[in-house]
């Protein structure tokens, strides 16, 4: 019995031991950093579009935000980047930028980009643009959050009659990095826009990404939520730098009243696929109205002017969906 007792307790030792050393230890865990805000402007008091040669720029601070509103100090040089307004042709008479009174809130102060026809650019095409320019971004941006209200004029509606297919119609473009530039090798630019099939449609929100050269690398599709039209709603946007393991672009909107609605959300290239050692994106138009000539030709028989105002527009750094 006492020999029977002493292999008992033994394998009762040796069995508390094992269970101890194949006891998963508890690893630390470092915490996320923090989302913090870079910037934001909802348009108000204090905030001014004043001429800049052939551009604009944003210049003040708004007044209703008690931090990180100020274009110049906190976007542009805190933010190391630099902000304006762009064209490329064309005059007031044909397209302009500036804050005015909500179409809905009289009260409120918004952004109102204004496209009413098509001009010879600078690369030899007649098309129409008006765009915001957030370029020469020191250090590129690995990763970044944007927000953004919107709200596109009931003219809009007018294009669900437009009897082709609409392709091109761009309301925000990231590039990873600019392709015009000629000591660029590596270029690469994710363009999100509103489009359609051929014929009597609704209006759907595109998104592709390009290799310089305007190569095709990735298509997404979505035909199951609606641009909203004559109703304001939130946008955001989620880049992330990377392959097509690591790469991340997420777009959802928010309908003022209504739920979330994630309307792509891509794990893919965010930089050309080429790129050996890709540097972060360097610059992006965060808000953008450019399309061809036949689309602004069309709405022009029409009597109707492609419009869109813009509000709370706010930028992070370590924020994530």
């Amino acid at each position: 019995m006492k020999i029977a007792y002493i292999i008992i307790v033994l394998l009762t030792v040796s069995l508390g031991c094992s269970a101890q050393i194949d006891k998963p230890q508890k690893t630390s865990v470092p915490p996320a950093s923090p989302a913090e805000l870079i910037f934001q402007s909802g348009f108000e008091a204090g905030s001014k579009v004043v001429p800049d040669g052939t551009r604009h720029d944003m210049i003040g601070q708004d007044n209703s935000l008690s931090e990180k509103s100020d274009w110049v100090n906190d976007l542009e040089n805190k933010g190391g980047t630099t902000f304006r307004f762009e064209y490329t042709g064309g005059d007031d008479s044909k397209r302009y930028t500036d804050i005015v009174s909500d179409p809905v809130n009289p009260k409120n102060k918004v952004l109102h980009f204004w496209l009413n026809d098509y001009w010879l650019a600078s690369e030899n095409q007649e098309k129409a643009r008006v765009q915001a320019d957030l370029y020469g971004i020191k250090g590129g941006y690995k990763e970044f959050y944007q927000s953004v209200r919107v709200y596109l004029a009931d003219d809009f509606n007018t294009l669900k009659k437009y009897p082709k297919g609409i392709s091109w119609l761009t309301i925000s473009e990231f590039w990873n990095n600019e392709w015009w530039a000629s000591t660029e090798k590596y270029g690469f630019r994710i363009t999100l826009g509103i489009g359609k099939p051929a014929g009597e449609s609704d209006l759907y929100f595109i998104l592709n990404a390009e290799n310089a050269g305007q190569k095709e690398v990735w298509k997404a599709k979505n035909d199951s939520v609606k641009v909203p039209v004559g109703k304001w709603f939130t946008m955001d946007y989620y880049f992330k730098e990377g392959d097509n393991q690591t790469g991340r672009f997420y777009m959802a909107i928010t309908p003022d009243g209504g739920n979330r609605q994630v309307v792509y959300d891509v794990r893919n290239f965010t930089h050309n696929t080429f790129d050996p050692a890709p540097n972060g994106l360097t610059g992006y138009n965060p808000m953008k109205l450019y399309t061809s000539k036949e689309l602004v030709s069309f709405m022009k028989s029409q009597s109707k002017t492609l419009q869109i105002y813009w509000d709370d527009f706010k930028l992070w750094k370590n924020k994530q969906p």
